[in-house]
């Protein structure tokens, strides 16, 4: 594995949630293979649909700051009009972050693993430590791992090649920030069909109004914003 990240699995025991998606037209490359931005609306969807499945409530908002997709060994990427299970349990935590994984099945087999790193903040955007009603749902599936919440300082490539990325208003969510898997269509406009290793990392807001830049270079991806990377993706082909 490449990317510096852990693929914990499930504790036995503790708290799983699975949802069932299709592969559409709109989540596909021209070549029938599903598009790393439907993946991350996938994964978004499936945490969304968990969260309100619990009963916790809206007190905070979740915003995340990092996600990792690579293909499972004997797995590959799924393809269109696929029926596609995706499983979802919580894999650590921090004092004001948590830990999510998620594993694509098709048929069976185990395609793609997933990991996020989610942050709850408030109405004012402030990062809010665990709640108690978060480990009397989750506390089992975490079973005590301990994970930092730290996201690398991102590190432009010299000469990289640089494009316009415009703002649409389709791009931006109730936060007013640009939805993440909206981010992740700004990294297809570069990385053109399946990866086996993907992260994208967030180190600030993208949000309405910002002039903001796609820099790329192999195996990286950056947005910029101000002359600062806001955005950054590691990739493996």
């Amino acid at each position: 594995m490449r990317l510096n990240v852990e693929f914990v699995s499930p504790h036995e025991g503790g708290r799983r949630f699975t949802e069932d998606f299709r592969v559409r037209l709109a989540d596909t490359y021209a070549d029938g293979t599903l598009r790393l931005d439907a993946a991350a609306r996938f994964l978004q969807d499936i945490a969304t649909d968990d969260w309100d499945d619990t009963k916790i409530g809206d007190e905070d908002t979740w915003v995340v700051r990092r996600t990792a997709m690579r293909v499972a060994d004997g797995g590959s990427w799924p393809r269109y009009k696929d029926h596609l299970t995706l499983e979802t349990w919580c894999g650590g935590y921090g004092a004001a972050w948590a830990e999510r994984r998620t594993n694509f099945y098709f048929e069976g087999q185990l395609q793609i693993e997933a990991i996020s790193l989610w942050v709850p903040i408030d109405s004012r955007g402030v990062p809010q430590r665990l709640r108690q009603s978060f480990f009397d749902v989750f506390g089992e599936a975490l079973n005590g791992r301990k994970i930092s919440g730290k996201v690398p300082t991102p590190q432009l490539v010299p000469g990289s090649t640089r494009q316009p990325w415009p703002l649409r208003h389709a791009d931006l969510d109730i936060v007013g920030h640009v939805n993440n898997a909206a981010i992740w269509q700004a990294i297809t406009e570069v990385v053109d069909g399946p990866v086996s290793e993907v992260a994208v990392m967030h180190h600030g807001p993208v949000e309405a109004g910002h002039i903001v830049e796609l820099a790329h270079t192999p195996g990286h991806v950056w947005l910029i914003v101000d002359g600062e990377p806001r955005v950054s993706c590691l990739y493996f082909a």
